[in-house]
């Protein structure tokens, strides 16, 4: 009888070791995939850039120090390989594209340009995909870290070889949303 009681406590040991382990990978991978989203919009994001900057060059050439910044923190974050290393350049970008469009307002025709108009509609677009894709993340994030973090799981999940996500966050300092007007007046 005692035979039957320990393989009954073993077996139920087994099992939740194996409920964890594969709860653990499971998350794991819903993580890595949410980051995988967020890259796929950042390169976009990042694709969109020069093309931008090649459009209001032209016209803003005495605005050399703004563009040069632009494309200085662009290929910052296009760099950025961890959500760690990617979430203070994307904040940096994020800026120096802000300081851009509110220089873009001192121009009228760039203002009135069709070209422009489009990739600055594309540029919003992506950055609202950005959001989103940056919540589903950072809410995965949060779900596979407090698993890690919980009794019981807790006592194994480091000994199986998992480790807390970061999180992908910007800076205070960039959280402002740049102002773009898009009207034509």
């Amino acid at each position: 009888m005692a035979e039957w009681i320990v393989g009954g406590v073993l077996a139920v040991l087994v099992l939740w070791l194996i409920l964890t382990y594969n709860g653990l990978v499971g998350l794991k991978n819903r993580v890595q995939n949410a980051w995988q989203q967020i890259d796929v919009q950042l390169k976009r994001r990042h694709d969109l850039i020069p093309n931008l900057v090649n459009t209001v060059r032209g016209a803003m050439q005495f605005e050399r120090d703004t563009l040069e910044r632009v494309i200085a923190a662009r290929n910052r974050a296009a760099g950025a390989r961890s959500p760690g290393e990617a979430g203070p350049a994307e904040g940096e970008l994020t800026q120096a594209i802000g300081r851009l469009f509110a220089l873009m307002e001192n121009y009228p025709d760039l203002k009135s340009s069709r070209n422009v108009l489009q990739l600055q509609e594309e540029l919003t677009s992506t950055e609202n995909r950005v959001g989103f894709a940056r919540q589903l993340y950072n809410d995965l994030v949060a779900q596979f870290n407090t698993r890690q973090e919980v009794f019981p799981s807790s006592l194994l999940a480091a000994r199986m070889g998992f480790h807390p996500a970061d999180y992908f966050q910007i800076e205070a300092a960039a959280r402002a949303v740049p102002a773009v007007d898009l009207t034509l007046r």
